[in-house]
């Protein structure tokens, strides 16, 4: 059985390598790592057991949209009981922080690619988000 330190370690080591998939088997348990995709895939159909609301899209002159990453759910603070990372108005410098995504229990802090200021957030707190979908209106 793999103990959460040599999860993280394998994590680590398929973060700082020019590996996509990393699996390794110990016993009869295997794990498998696999780095999130690069490349922008065509959506691809996956049946929902309850459809999730999903946030309008940012006006056309709103600027260009921060997408999710990853799959998971979107936390616009750090903390129930912290202000949110950002609002609409604010502005924010590439890797500032913007919101969180949780993956599997691990909290994915999701950076502003380029400055600029918030002109909508897309998602809603504590919603599914999908990959590329938009989060956030830059501008």
């Amino acid at each position: 059985m793999f103990n959460i330190e040599e999860i993280k370690e394998l994590m680590a080591l398929l973060e700082n390598s020019s590996l996509s998939a990393l699996e390794v088997q110990q016993d009869d348990v295997k794990v498998r790592l696999e780095k999130p995709a690069v490349t922008v895939a065509a959506p691809v159909a996956v049946p929902a057991p309850a459809p999730a609301p999903v946030a309008a899209p940012a006006p056309a002159d709103a600027g260009k949209a921060i997408n999710a990453p990853i799959v998971g759910v979107f936390y616009a603070a750090p903390s129930p009981d912290s202000e949110p990372y950002v609002s609409v108005g604010k502005r924010v410098k590439k890797g500032d922080v913007v919101c969180i995504i949780e993956a599997m229990k691990c909290m994915n802090e999701i950076q502003a690619e380029e400055d600029g200021e918030i002109t909508a957030v897309l998602a809603t707190n504590g919603e599914l988000v999908e990959y590329g979908q938009p989060l956030f209106a830059i501008k």
